[in-house]
């Protein structure tokens, strides 16, 4: 049944399903037209909360460029690369391969979004090259839909920006909820147990839509591309080179960011863990992989495409959610769980956000407009705040699974289009609801 599932909600998204910027500017069409639509709210204020709202996210851009490229740049080190090649030769079928995927994708995307994101993409891509070189048969769409439904688990870890911005010191809420430890979020009973259900899951979900007898290879560009970018020095070797080489400068150098990265551990725990803390752990650990500056640089520069989505998009998103503000249109949205019983709040808070999602897929910039209500709502109907904002962070990463934004890099990788993978994505997301309902009704 799930097989089959699969296959019309592939055939679904190759018909109807748009180009990420297709989709944001109706997303933008749409949210001036249900502003303007709000009591009290006119064509122009709306259309001056989008424009005055359209470089709102540049620091938070900024901060989701380098998870990107932190997170790319390890994963394409020597050390990382040699095991993507090792893992991605281990199957040998679409259903073992999707479902391997997938398992990757969403154990690594606890750890860290971005490294989860691309070496997931990286090993899908492996994958297919893996199985053309052994003339197996591969469905390569759902091996690359496996590594981007792992995905949704990333708001339950490490670098969830909600849990992460209210266990940083001078967050906006401070004065209102304090500073909330991650330990009372991340590593919750809650969180710990939806996250052990992901890990399994998800890659049996992507393993049972594998299609009996129906191969589609790689496209041919990606059987010719390597997973890692060229690290080969130029073989001019002058003194200034050799110094862009040194492996000695390199390493000094990521060992002293690596040394602070421990100390602040040692010293603070799980509460020093923020996003810039990440980004910096992350960018010094790859240097330190890497070896050399040239080495790091070179593949800096390959991550960097990556980012062209985010680029373009980010700013029209920053738009979006300036308008929703303006004309009250994302207050209103926030506040349907704010109306019902203790209960029910936290599945209202999930879901609600789940459609804010959509149209602000942005979990840091979500958190900085639904959040207070989602506070203040709790306290008045005295459910504990943690649950909350677990529950809003859920919702956030669910609806990923619909809205491609997060899948741009992703697809440049592979080298296929939203609507190659996003029919399978939309039913893993389905399947997926339950386990977070469930979870929020039992703790």
């Amino acid at each position: 049944m799930i097989e089959r599932l699969g296959a019309s909600f592939a055939a679904w998204a190759e018909r109807w399903m748009p180009g990420p910027f297709v989709l944001v500017l109706g997303l933008t069409v749409a949210t001036l037209g249900l502003g303007m639509a709000m009591p009290g709210a006119t064509p122009l204020l709306v259309l001056r909360g989008w424009g005055d709202g359209f470089w709102g996210f540049l620091t938070f851009a900024m901060q989701m460029a380098m998870v990107l490229v932190t997170g790319h740049a390890l994963a394409s080190s020597g050390p990382v690369h040699r095991a993507i090649t090792a893992l991605a030769r281990l199957p040998r079928g679409t259903r073992s391969a999707a479902g391997l995927a997938a398992l990757v994708s969403v154990v690594v995307s606890l750890l860290h979004w971005g490294l989860g994101l691309i070496l997931g993409a990286l090993l899908a891509r492996e994958i297919g090259r893996a199985a053309a070189e052994a003339n197996r048969p591969l469905h390569y769409p759902l091996v690359v839909a496996g590594a981007y439904a792992g995905f949704v688990s990333w708001h339950g870890g490490l670098t969830g920006s909600a849990p992460l911005k209210i266990s940083t010191p001078g967050h906006f809420l401070e004065d209102r909820i304090g500073v909330v430890p991650l330990a009372d979020t991340l590593g919750s009973s809650l969180n710990l147990v939806v996250a052990a259900a992901l890990v399994v899951a998800v890659p049996l979900i992507v393993a049972w839509m594998a299609p009996r007898g129906k191969a589609t290879p790689a496209p041919r560009g990606v059987l010719s591309a390597g997973v890692a970018p060229n690290r080969e020095p130029p073989p001019d070797r002058t003194p200034a080179l050799r110094a862009e080489e040194s492996v000695v400068l390199g390493r000094l150098v990521a060992a002293g960011g690596l040394l602070l990265v421990g100390i602040r551990l040692a010293e603070g725990g799980f509460r020093a863990v923020d996003f810039n803390f990440v980004n910096f752990a992350f960018l010094f650990l790859g240097l330190a992989v890497h070896g050399s500056p040239g080495s790091y640089a070179r593949a800096v520069a390959g991550a960097v495409r990556g980012v062209s989505g985010i680029l373009l998009q980010f700013p029209f998103y920053a738009g979006i959610l300036g308008a929703m503000k303006a004309s009250g249109l994302l207050v209103r949205m926030a506040e349907i769980g704010a109306s019902t019983g203790p209960g029910a709040f936290p599945v209202a808070v999930f879901f609600s956000a789940g459609i804010v999602n959509v149209f602000v897929p942005s979990g840091g910039g979500q958190w900085g407009v639904q959040g207070p209500v989602v506070v203040e709502a709790a306290a008045r109907l005295g459910v504990p705040l943690e649950k909350a904002v677990m529950a809003l962070a859920y919702g956030d990463a669910w609806t990923n699974l619909l809205q491609p934004f997060w899948a741009l890099a992703l697809l440049g990788v592979t080298g296929l289009r939203a609507r190659d993978i996003m029919g399978y994505t939309v039913l893993v997301m389905l399947l997926t609801g339950p386990i977070f309902v469930a979870a929020l009704l039992a703790f």
